[in-house]
């Protein structure tokens, strides 16, 4: 199984691509401030957010975890194929060329600013490092990788204990590490470094996908490796349940009762932190993408081969659609009406958003769809080609 693709990675990986997207539409497309200012919608504020609009953004908190979970999964079964020394050379200059994509490319993907006043460091930062790290850690013994992603995976939280008034904490450093709640780095010059993704609860992730690799080696028989799976899934799933229930640890946000209704307690059950991401997201979003390896396993549908298009393509898929969503924002900007004078906002990181441009939700959920469809024969056509080619320079899209 290491010498091919494994089906269920690749069409698990590409339901999350599919879900990610409607996040990133819903991030320039939904309609945050109505035209008379009333009702601001921010998908995980108790006071004015709704069930169906939280539930909108809690689905794609699935896709980052899962991500990088596969992609470590990935990792591993490359080196099925390589030495040692080509998996660690390859790791390394895979994961500074992603950082090299994130600040050019995605950084001007996400602002449309030629001028790159910002610079914004996400996922695929994040796995950028952690690829470079891994790539150093290969060398060590499987169990010493594995300690040290389990060690970070369930421990990081813990540096939320440490004194505020630390320098660290307020350091670049600090917040490229894990504090990137003080997420915002100012360069002079008008320029700034936006950090969402810390890397170090993220390493956590890679290195723990990357031991996950081993189920997936010939010699683990798929009952079995289905039976691992739903084991971890389960056993996340319970820590999640008990240490959110009792608020014990694991996520800087407790839950509680919320005076605006049942249902609403729920979403305060459910709304975790992402920046940077805690153990308690890690644990249900992981169990998911768990539970989906296994429920994916030898099943296959028209939905799955759809899916595992996309997923054969991430890379390609993701810069791909960042530029499409920001270039129909373009469009939208000026057929409603907007003008030169509002392509720069205050508080807006982005180009060509206003806070009352876009549509209600279920226009961001028919983009989303319409989008979808967009990519899907130039993401088969793309994964033909790399199919069909060998060039060195496609293992590094």
């Amino acid at each position: 199984m290491s010498k091919s693709r494994v089906a269920s990675i690749d069409i698990l990986r590409g339901i999350i691509m599919a879900i990610m997207a409607l996040d990133h539409v819903r991030d320039f497309l939904h309609q945050q401030i109505t035209p008379v200012g009333q009702d601001f919608t921010d998908p995980t504020s108790l006071a004015n957010t709704t069930p169906f609009l939280f539930f909108t953004r809690f689905i794609t908190h699935f896709c980052a975890p899962t991500f990088v979970l596969l992609s470590g999964t990935s990792a591993f079964l490359v080196g099925q194929r390589r030495t040692k020394k080509e998996l660690s050379m390859f790791l390394i200059k895979r994961g500074f060329w992603l950082v090299l994509i994130e600040l050019v490319v995605m950084s001007f993907a996400f602002s449309f600013n030629p001028l790159y006043n910002l610079f914004f460091l996400q996922v695929i930062w994040a796995i950028g490092w952690s690829m470079i790290i891994l790539g150093l850690m290969v060398w060590l013994p499987f169990n010493v990788i594995l300690a040290t992603g389990l060690v970070i995976f369930f421990g990081h939280n813990a540096l939320d204990l440490v004194d505020q008034s630390l320098a660290f904490r307020h350091s670049w450093l600090g917040m490229m590490t894990y504090y990137s709640y003080d997420f915002i780095i100012p360069l002079g010059g008008n320029r700034a470094i936006i950090v969402l993704y810390a890397v170090l609860p993220w390493l956590g992730v890679m290195l723990l996908g990357y031991c996950l690799g081993k189920l997936y080696t010939a010699d683990v028989l798929p009952a079995l490796r289905k039976k691992y799976l739903n084991g971890m899934a389960l056993g996340l799933l319970v820590f999640f349940l008990v240490f959110r229930y009792f608020n014990i640890y694991g996520d800087q946000l407790p839950w509680s009762i919320q005076p605006r209704g049942p249902e609403f307690s729920v979403i305060s059950f459910f709304n975790l932190t992402k920046y940077p991401a805690s153990l308690l997201y890690y644990c249900i979003t992981l169990s998911g993408a768990l539970f989906g390896l296994s429920l994916l396993e030898g099943y296959s549908s028209r939905f799955t081969r759809i899916m595992n298009v996309y997923g054969r393509v991430p890379f390609f898929f993701y810069i791909l659609h960042f530029y499409i969503i920001h270039s129909f924002t373009v469009l939208v900007f000026f057929l409603q009406g907007y003008g030169t004078k509002d392509i720069v906002q205050d508080n807006v990181p982005f180009l060509f958003r206003p806070f009352t441009l876009g549509f209600p939700l279920w226009g961001v959920y028919l983009t989303w769809f319409l989008l979808l469809v967009l990519l899907y024969p130039l993401c088969r056509k793309y994964d033909r080609y790399k199919s069909t080619h060998s060039q060195w320079w496609l293992s590094y899209l």
